[in-house]
């Protein structure tokens, strides 16, 4: 979805877009990272905190209801106002009879050019979550995250089902074509890694449309558990997608290919630290 600067016509647009995946059957429907505004990123302003909220609050009342209505389970990526001068990056999961199952704040916290996330975001401190909902337990990570193998194998070892991403992620509009095909197959591939090492779906979902100096690269996929892409998006087209996955595939995959039996959890400490020194 692409979005505006009036987060109410934001959250209109999404509810619609709602309503149409539900009548294509969906029962799980997760939205784009930050959905309810642009991207507000790209710059520090101080200004950008007004459109925090508390969670639950607001947004999570309106979604709770309309997936009770429609017996789906929705997957929101909010900006949490959690405190004055504590705000973070969170992902709010409601269940199909619109219960609020519970929140997972983004852990890792990026800083780059147009992704200034460091300034708004206080990095997650609820650890990796898990949502056992009405049809499947989610396993949530948000964007930044999707980068790092420990955080999607923690949430697998927990019990997930499957993974979703909702991500916010694109391209300068300045950058060469090479450049931008080898940052979105870096991206791609990463994650549909996690499938096959973890056995299980990988669900990332990306906006699309051009804000400030960004394009967002939307490519919004659907990987089984041996990474092959059941669905892949346009780059540039807002579009709504039902797929039909088999959580059953968790099972033969993981019994073929069983790389959790194989796992040596003793040899593993080190990678708690930030760096192995040759010479300490």
């Amino acid at each position: 979805m692409s979005c505006t600067r009036q987060p109410e016509e934001n959250l209109a647009k999404v509810q619609q877009k709602i309503r149409e995946a539900a009548a294509q059957g969906a029962q799980i429907v997760c939205l784009q990272e930050l959905f309810r505004s642009l991207y507000f990123c790209d710059v520090e302003d101080y200004e950008n905190f007004k459109l925090a909220e508390p969670i639950p609050g607001p947004s999570t009342e309106t979604l709770g209801a309309l997936a009770k209505e429609l017996n789906v389970v929705i997957v929101a990526s909010l900006f949490e106002k959690r405190a004055e001068g504590i705000y973070h990056n969170t992902t709010a999961v409601l269940d199909a009879d619109g219960k609020y199952l519970g929140k997972y704040r983004k852990m890792h916290i990026p800083d780059d050019p147009g992704f200034y996330e460091k300034f708004y975001f206080t990095p997650g401190d609820l650890g990796y979550k898990v949502f056992d909902t009405k049809y499947a337990k989610i396993g949530v990570l948000i964007c930044w995250d999707q980068w790092y193998p420990e955080a999607a194998r923690i949430t697998s070892l927990m019990g997930a089902e499957l993974l979703v991403y909702p991500t916010a992620i694109g391209w300068s509009i300045h950058q060469d074509l090479p450049t931008n095909a080898e940052q979105y197959d870096a991206w791609q591939t990463i994650q549909r890694s996690h499938a096959v090492a973890n056995g299980v779906h990988v669900v990332s979902v990306n906006r699309v449309g051009r804000e400030a100096e960004i394009q967002f690269w939307g490519g919004s996929f659907i990987a089984n558990p041996f990474g092959k892409l059941l669905y892949k998006g346009s780059h540039d087209q807002e579009e709504v997608h039902v797929s039909e996955i088999s959580l059953s595939d968790t099972d033969h995959y993981r019994t073929h290919w069983p790389f959790f039996r194989d796992r040596r959890i003793d040899s593993y400490g080190l990678v708690t630290k930030r760096y192995i020194d040759s010479e300490a």
